[in-house]
């Protein structure tokens, strides 16, 4: 490890975001050693990370930020000299039916990682925790207005409630103890490798197979999109250049009403598998809406862009047919994510190394 400049932790490194984050910290910075912990739930998917995984700045380690022993010692062994932390159970459907799961990962595992990062940092203030949250720990917004860094909190569901939990155990911790911490709240995310279970790959997944599209309420729930590579762009951004003790938010000024978005994608996907125009639209479903079901978020960016010089690179409508291109060209990841079959193959490579 001496070899390397900085030995960084990225938590969750084989989930959707992460799985990106850990790619271009991988090959932009060859002097970094990146230790990718991930504990490998159905989100999690070491295929995401086929193409760096023999890297020599790379190292993978399957483990739960929930085992506070086991954290305390990785942090021992490996001596980090940052986090970017992004483990989490991240879907409301989920936290709705089983909150108790979402408790635990989202905020024992951050607290856990925090303890270490305190007992293995001590005072030392170049080493950074950075943790990133959701825009959905505001609650929710009318037709106007938008999340600042200063709206106070007002989570509607077990999801939001915890991932706010953890942001205020981050911020606490910094001004309890010291530690050099940084958080981001953004917005949803959409692009590739993203486990299809969200609205985008869902969606996708079911026009490819001419299953119904369901769609919550009248779809006119309204979210701000962020391109999930622009997204990596800014934690770069923020875990290097962010001020310690601060919060950014990151979006990607693209707000769309759920109805709109779907009936594009269905404009998109008809054209690319040379459907009739309006073929994937009729398969739309309006299904009774979520429970808590916020009605709209929309980030104010201007902080990240103003004193740190990040920006969306990526319009909503070129990174949706980007995203549509990358799974019409990766179905056979599709049909192993959706079945299961990866969960076996990849656990039996990960133990085969």
């Amino acid at each position: 490890m001496n070899q390397f400049s900085k030995t960084l932790l990225i938590t969750g490194g084989a989930g959707f975001i992460g799985s990106h984050v850990v790619r271009l910290f991988v090959t932009k910075y060859p002097e970094y050693k990146i230790v990718n912990l991930d504990k490998l739930t159905y989100a999690g998917n070491l295929e995401n990370l086929r193409d760096i995984e023999n890297a020599p700045n790379y190292k993978f380690i399957k483990g739960d930020i929930v085992d506070a022993d086991f954290i305390q010692d990785l942090f021992a062994v490996y001596q980090f000299d940052g986090v970017i932390h992004l483990a989490a159970e991240s879907h409301v459907d989920r936290s709705i039916s089983n909150p108790i799961e979402f408790v635990m990962t989202n905020v024992v595992g951050t607290v856990n990682l925090l303890n270490a990062a305190k007992h293995n940092w001590k005072d030392n203030k170049e080493k950074r925790f950075y943790h990133i949250s959701t825009d959905e720990v505001y609650g929710t917004l009318g037709n106007e207005g938008l999340f600042t860094e200063n709206t106070p909190y007002d989570p509607h569901s077990p999801y939001s409630a915890s991932k706010a939990s953890s942001d205020h155990f981050v911020r606490a911790y910094h001004d309890t103890f010291g530690i050099n911490t940084v958080i981001s709240n953004c917005s949803n995310n959409y692009g590739p490798n993203h486990f299809p279970e969200k609205l985008i790959p869902l969606a996708i997944n079911n026009i490819l197979n001419k299953k119904p599209i369901p769609i919550y309420g009248k779809g006119e729930n309204v979210r701000d999109w962020l391109y999930v590579i622009d997204h990596a762009r800014a934690i770069d951004v923020v875990f290097h250049n962010g001020k310690s003790g601060e919060t950014y938010n990151i979006g990607g000024h693209n707000e769309w009403k759920n109805i709109d978005l779907i009936r594009l994608l269905c404009k998109i996907m008809d054209k690319k598998l040379n459907r009739a125009e309006g073929e994937s639209e009729k398969l739309i479903t309006f299904v009774t809406d979520r429970a808590g079901h916020d009605l709209r978020y929309a980030i104010d960016a201007s902080k990240i862009e103003k004193e740190l010089g990040w920006k969306p690179s990526v319009t909503f409508e070129k990174g949706l047919e980007q995203t549509v291109d990358w799974y019409l060209n990766n179905k056979e990841w599709l049909q192993n994510v959706t079945s299961g079959n990866y969960q076996k193959y990849y656990e039996q490579q990960y133990h085969n190394r």
